[in-house]
């Protein structure tokens, strides 16, 4: 089901970037998977919502593109996630940043539950060694979550980001209170988006004779 509401991103991951959440950043997450690709006309991959996140209560909130799912599966249905995981932990020798074969996508996993451990890769996992087969396994799994019990989950909240950039197309008229500059100095949080698009999808404003792509960053409960 939620696979034909989400696409999947292409496997792999790396160091190269800097993330924008942290499992420290979404409060009572014990498992977080976050997908970054190349950036692409329109989209800014970095304000996409987290792929996958499991918080201590069992609540389960899946991203895609722009929007978040949300589920309650049964203990038993993460059962085998949690197997996976504890594979994950027995490699010897895992690096917090691993080449999984070439390419460019990126991946961030990080298992708090417990002590905490936080892998960036990159690269097909098609293509990675057999000693980090348990790592692709475990991201296959989450990248490709899905559960009867999923529902769209309505986000309090947004990250509200701007950068100058041109984008094809014509310019919206900027109606947020805060200002553009002011965003672009230091991005802030907002409680709707209105019609504007959110999560990697991006808008494109205008001021004076420079433009500017917006996105709407979806926020998890409790996330800053």
């Amino acid at each position: 089901m939620l696979r034909r509401l989400v696409a999947p991103l292409a496997f792999g991951l790396s160091l190269a970037i800097v993330f924008p959440v942290g499992g420290a950043d979404i409060p009572r997450a014990t498992l977080l998977l976050e997908v970054l690709s190349e950036p692409s006309a329109g989209r800014i991959p970095e304000a996409a919502p987290p792929r996958f996140v499991l918080m201590e209560s069992g609540e389960v909130y899946v991203g895609g593109t722009s929007a978040l799912f949300v589920a309650r599966p049964a203990k038993s249905d993460l059962g085998p996630i949690q197997k996976q995981v504890a594979q994950v932990r027995k490699i010897r020798g895992l690096a917090s940043t691993v080449t999984l074969g070439p390419g460019s996508d990126r991946r961030r996993v990080v298992l708090a539950d417990g002590k905490p451990l936080e892998i960036v890769a990159t690269g097909d996992p098609a293509a990675a060694p057999i000693a980090l087969r348990p790592l692709t396994s475990l991201l296959a799994t989450l990248e490709e979550f899905g559960h009867p019990s999923l529902r769209p989950y309505r986000t309090a909240a947004y990250r509200l980001i701007a950068r100058e950039a041109a984008m094809a197309g014509g310019c919206r008229p900027w109606t947020f209170p805060t200002p553009l500059t002011t965003i672009l100095v230091s991005p802030t949080t907002v409680s709707a988006a209105d019609d504007w698009p959110t999560g990697a999808l991006s808008a494109s404003v205008c001021s004076g004779d420079k433009a500017y792509q917006v996105n709407l960053r979806p926020l998890l409960p409790g996330e800053k």
